[in-house]
């Protein structure tokens, strides 16, 4: 199933929440005895749900980055490639840091020229893999970028800890690379 929004703002960091039937859930392999197995399961559903809000969130125009970032603790672990091209790919590391993130995305995309689509919603315990696609285009160059992406968070006590995501970085750093002009003769 895919699920596509218009919010180009939001584009690199996967901004729809998927129907429920495209989730998947599973008991860790180490859990033993129906204690465990009800204990796992109840940690999935929370996480899906806090993750679920958060796609929602960011898929909401009306949500703003403050919003969005009171999703995610004090202290986050969100790593992505830095690439200095692309002012929003950068490694962040506080909530404030989260909202940074969403605030340079809106500034340098356009917000009707992109979205994202997710093909998967996996939930295991404490983390969540979402895997999709995204497009955006660049404000200042006014290039196109379209990247497949894999997106790791973790939940803890209700909110994300962790946000590793995984895409064409380099794609995206030359949609934000002006053109060179030939030189003149």
């Amino acid at each position: 199933m895919t699920t596509k929004t218009n919010n180009a703002n939001r584009a690199g960091n996967t901004d729809t929440a998927p129907a429920p039937a495209t989730t998947t859930a599973t008991t860790p392999a180490s859990a033993v005895g129906p204690a465990s197995a009800v204990e796992g399961a109840a940690e999935t559903e929370r996480t899906r749900a806090v993750v679920a809000e958060y796609l929602r969130r960011v898929a909401d125009p009306g949500q703003g980055p403050e919003e969005i970032a009171a999703m995610y603790a004090e202290e986050v672990d969100w790593q992505i490639a830095p690439n200095p091209a692309v002012p929003w790919i950068r490694p962040r590391s506080t909530r404030a840091d989260v909202a940074g993130h969403w605030v340079e995305l809106a500034a340098h995309t356009v917000p009707e020229a992109g979205g994202a689509s997710i093909d998967a919603f996996l939930v295991d315990g404490a983390d969540a893999v979402l895997t999709g696609h995204l497009h955006g285009t660049v404000r200042a160059t006014g290039k196109t970028f379209h990247s497949p992406f894999a997106l790791r968070l973790t939940v803890a006590n209700g909110e994300i800890v962790r946000h590793h995501i995984y895409e064409d970085s380099l794609g995206i750093a030359a949609a934000c690379t002006p053109d060179r002009a030939e030189p003149t003769a």
